[in-house]
């Protein structure tokens, strides 16, 4: 199952968590902002109720002379409204809240309609002055018609009772700003969080870039442009660098450890090996036996060849240049095949480079060039051609070239096509098993020219 990369994975949590902020920061300014209306609302609503208590005298009557109706409640149909409540009677204006205010409360024993006229004149005994009002409390209630209304509400002591001044107003006053400040709010936020994307998206892009510079230097050590990792990086990855480093230079150890018992084990081996051909041409033993011992070499070259490319890191950081191997390998061709007269022709760039050891390279090369000089009438033309991340080495000739069944044959180990020619049949197969090794392929098809073609692909360095 695939994984997020590191980029998808911090971009993710850096949405979440700023989609989380700015949901908080929506619901923490709207609820600062409903503090703030509702507290100039409340401030309103307090100075028609202190200016209503003030109006009323000790005997629980309201005067109408010394009542003032501040903006909002002298506006008809605006929904703002007050009511008086004593044991005197009930005065109102605006809004009726009515019972609404107080359902809880049992009615009064003596309603009057709203503002009556004149209060009756006072008695004669004069009254003591009334005890301080309680606190104003706040309070809301649904009206007659249906809709939210905010009240503040007054109990204070009266001649007989109680007094009780509530002043209201639509609770949509509230809602409105609110509303109108949410939709700037979010269009703000909105734009805040594209920046805060942009700015993680930067912040993603720089912060990650010593990454990359360190996943380049790998492909450049990988390449054999490098021998190891730069460690002027981050101090984070400093360790990481140190570590990579030290296994190429393990991996290099073990490579060299692993030619150089590869080639104890080919001499310990090719000197009996030739000591046991010439007793067997001295002793005129039959051709089988000799054949069974030409083999036995060849094979344990094959074998010794492909322990040396598999060994750790082979081809991983070697870097051979293609002209240099094909001209030498080319120039020695042609002495061995100067009798026939064979015109070997290479079109091969000068920068072209593959990731093969250069042995490894010869010994590809010199089978298939050699294959195609013995077979040849008089031309052998060799051409290297890029690709994206290949070089495709051709070599044709223009001799009789093989059926599609014959080519395919001729890729297995130990068959021989033509029993005219010395040899065992191992040549194209360990071509073909060596191209694997460094990840590259052997492929035979029919030449432009009438003869064979053997396409060699290796890894491109240049």
């Amino acid at each position: 199952m695939s994984r997020l990369s590191l980029h998808a994975r911090l971009l993710l949590v850096a949405g979440v968590s700023g989609l989380a902020a700015l949901a908080f920061a929506a619901f923490a300014i709207g609820g600062v902002l409903e503090r703030f209306v509702m507290q100039g609302l409340d401030e309103r609503l307090d100075a028609q109720v202190t200016v209503l208590a003030r109006a009323i005298d000790a005997q629980g009557r309201l005067d109408p002379a010394r009542v003032v109706d501040l903006p909002g409640f002298s506006r008809t149909g605006s929904g703002w409204g007050w009511r008086v409540r004593t044991p005197a009677g009930e005065w109102r204006l605006g809004a009726r809240i009515g019972d609404v205010a107080d359902a809880d409360r049992p009615p009064p024993h003596d309603r009057h309609p709203p503002l009556p006229g004149p209060p009756p004149p006072p008695e004669a005994s004069p009254v003591a002055a009334p005890p301080p009002p309680a606190p104003i409390m706040p309070g809301d209630v649904r009206g007659a018609d249906g809709e939210p209304i905010h009240l503040r509400r007054l109990t204070m002591p009266v001649a007989g009772g109680t007094a009780e001044v509530v002043a209201a107003a639509p609770r949509a006053l509230v809602r409105r700003p609110i509303r109108a400040a949410i939709g700037t709010l979010s269009g703000a936020l909105a734009l805040l969080g594209l920046g805060l994307a942009a700015a993680t998206w930067v912040q993603l892009r720089v912060g990650l870039r010593p990454i990359r510079r360190l996943q380049d230097a790998v492909a450049r050590v990988r390449a054999g442009g490098d021998n190891a990792l730069p460690l002027d990086q981050p101090r984070e990855l400093v360790p990481l660098a140190a570590e990579i480093n030290a296994l190429i230079a393990q991996n290099a150890a073990g490579l060299a450890n692993a030619r150089h018992h590869v080639a104890n084990l080919a001499h310990g081996l090719k000197t009996p090996l030739a000591t046991l051909a010439l007793r067997l041409d001295r002793e005129q033993a039959s051709a089988e036996a000799r054949g069974l011992v030409a083999e036995l070499g060849e094979r344990i070259a094959h074998h010794l060849r492909r322990a040396r490319s598999a060994a750790p890191s082979a081809g991983t950081r070697a870097r051979t240049e293609l002209a240099s191997v094909t001209r030498d390998v080319a120039g020695a061709l042609r002495h061995i095949h100067a009798e026939r007269e064979i015109a070997i022709r290479s079109t091969i760039p000068a920068q072209a480079a593959v990731a093969v050891e250069r042995q490894d390279l010869e010994e590809m090369l010199g089978n298939l060039i050699d294959n195609a000089c013995r077979h040849a009438s008089a031309i052998v033309e060799i051409v290297a051609t890029p690709g994206d991340a290949n070089w495709a080495i051709d070599i044709a000739d223009d001799g009789p070239g093989l059926s599609p069944a014959a080519r395919a044959r001729a890729l297995q180990p130990g068959v021989r096509l033509d029993e005219r020619q010395p040899g065992y049949g191992f040549g194209l197969a360990i071509v073909a098993e060596l191209a694997e090794l460094y990840g590259g392929t052997l492929t035979l098809d029919a030449a432009d020219m009438g003869g064979l073609r053997a396409r060699l692909t290796l890894r491109r360095l240049s």
